[in-house]
């Protein structure tokens, strides 16, 4: 299996497969109110079962070449995931999502983590378009996108349904050209 660096502090990417369900569940229990605030992982997660069951989806959308997911690892430790939640190389789009645990929050983690996703997906994959979905109560989650350099489209109002709220959904997104001119300044 292949490590990529996230800098100096020993963090790494690594890709999240199901013969790893149960760190990935006992990552999630970890850090279940935390994650469950904003997204619906913590909750889909609940047991090895649907961890492995998660999992194992994501390896079906890496085989049919639609999405992927990595874990971030600190000190050895899964502490979080990037993922492309869609792909669909034809059309030249991708969704990038994360989550992270509390205690490897304020890091900078999925914000390094997602340089090297978004790297991938431009350089390698031909992937034009990125986007990021995200709660607009979600302030880091947001804080990441800017830092990525995203530009805000708009808000989907009440778009999504979140532990039975409503709620209002951004849209962020980078262009490959934007990318690459942001990366090479």
């Amino acid at each position: 299996m292949f490590a990529i660096s996230l800098g100096d502090d020993g963090a790494e990417l690594r890709p999240l497969e199901p013969w790893q369900a149960e760190e990935f569940l006992a990552h999630m229990d970890r850090g279940r109110e935390f994650i469950g605030t904003h997204i619906g992982l913590a909750d889909a997660v609940h047991d090895l079962d649907s961890a492995r069951a998660f999992l194992r989806s994501y390896a079906e959308k890496t085989a049919n070449d639609a999405g992927r997911i990595y874990g971030i690892w600190a000190d050895g430790t899964l502490v979080g995931g990037v993922m492309f939640r869609t792909m669909d190389v034809a059309a030249g789009n991708a969704e990038v999502g994360c989550w992270l645990e509390p205690a490897a929050a304020g890091r900078g983690l999925v914000t390094r983590a997602c340089r090297t996703l978004i790297d991938w997906a431009v350089d390698r994959r031909g992937i034009h378009r990125l986007e990021w979905l995200v709660s607009t109560k979600n302030e880091p989650s947001v804080a990441v996108a800017r830092r990525l350099g995203m530009t805000r489209d708009g808000v989907l109002r009440e778009s999504h349904t979140h532990r039975g709220t409503r709620v209002d959904i951004e849209v962020w997104s980078v262009l490959a050209p934007e990318w690459r001119a942001a990366r090479s300044a």
